[in-house]
């Protein structure tokens, strides 16, 4: 499995001719990097006694920023098997007309649920943002640059899951559901951008 890879591995597997892990994956591993930061982040302020006024604060914050990256890091191998099925469809046999049909359906249901594992990696990420909201405000400020690079690795897990959405969208026949899928990422995508700025502000802020 993928997520059992050293780092050193999974630079490489990526880099090879073999299509997974592409650019799915690598989206998820950015998610999993942004809760372990944040994570870090929080630790680092229970650990400190100069933030004591927090601890209580940050230690749900650490426990449920654990739990998240152990979430995005399974999602590293479930987006390089999405596709899988996708191809299985394509397989299918297709001599009868009847064949032809369940195939056909077949791929259809197989592309929503290719799209629908980074479409969930995407909207799951969103919900880092509300701890990068407090640890820039409350955790130790000695670590800053790491809720900074936390919040980027933020919007690449988004806008990166999001392209490879997208990218199923266009073999995808249901009108209604491309139509909605596209609406509901253009709203998270304005909202990563909206909360995000002000997180890196202050970021900016504190280190020049």
């Amino acid at each position: 499995m993928l997520k059992d890879l050293s780092v050193q591995e999974f630079v490489a597997e990526t880099a090879s001719d073999s299509p997974a892990p592409g650019g799915g994956s690598v989206s998820a591993l950015g998610a999993a990097q942004a809760a372990a930061l944040l994570g870090m982040v929080a630790n680092l302020t229970i650990k400190s006694k100069k933030y004591e006024a927090v601890h209580e604060e940050m230690k749900p914050l650490a426990a449920e920023l654990k739990a998240l990256e152990e979430k995005f890091v399974e999602f590293i191998d479930k987006d390089a098997n999405s596709f899988n099925g996708v191809m299985a469809a394509f397989k299918l046999p297709k001599e009868t007309e009847e064949e032809k049909q369940q195939r056909s359906a077949k791929i259809q249901e197989e592309y929503k649920n290719a799209a629908n594992v980074p479409f969930t990696v995407g909207m799951e990420t969103l919900k880092l943002i509300d701890y990068a909201e407090k640890l820039v405000e409350k955790g130790n400020l000695n670590a800053i640059t790491d809720v900074g690079v936390g919040v980027l690795n933020i919007k690449l897990a988004v806008t990166g899951a999001f392209y490879n959405v997208k990218i199923n969208l266009g073999s995808i026949k249901d009108e209604v559901y491309v139509k909605e899928t596209k609406e509901k990422m253009a709203k998270a995508l304005e909202e990563v951008e909206k909360r995000t700025a002000p997180i890196l502000e202050k970021v900016e802020a504190e280190i020049n």
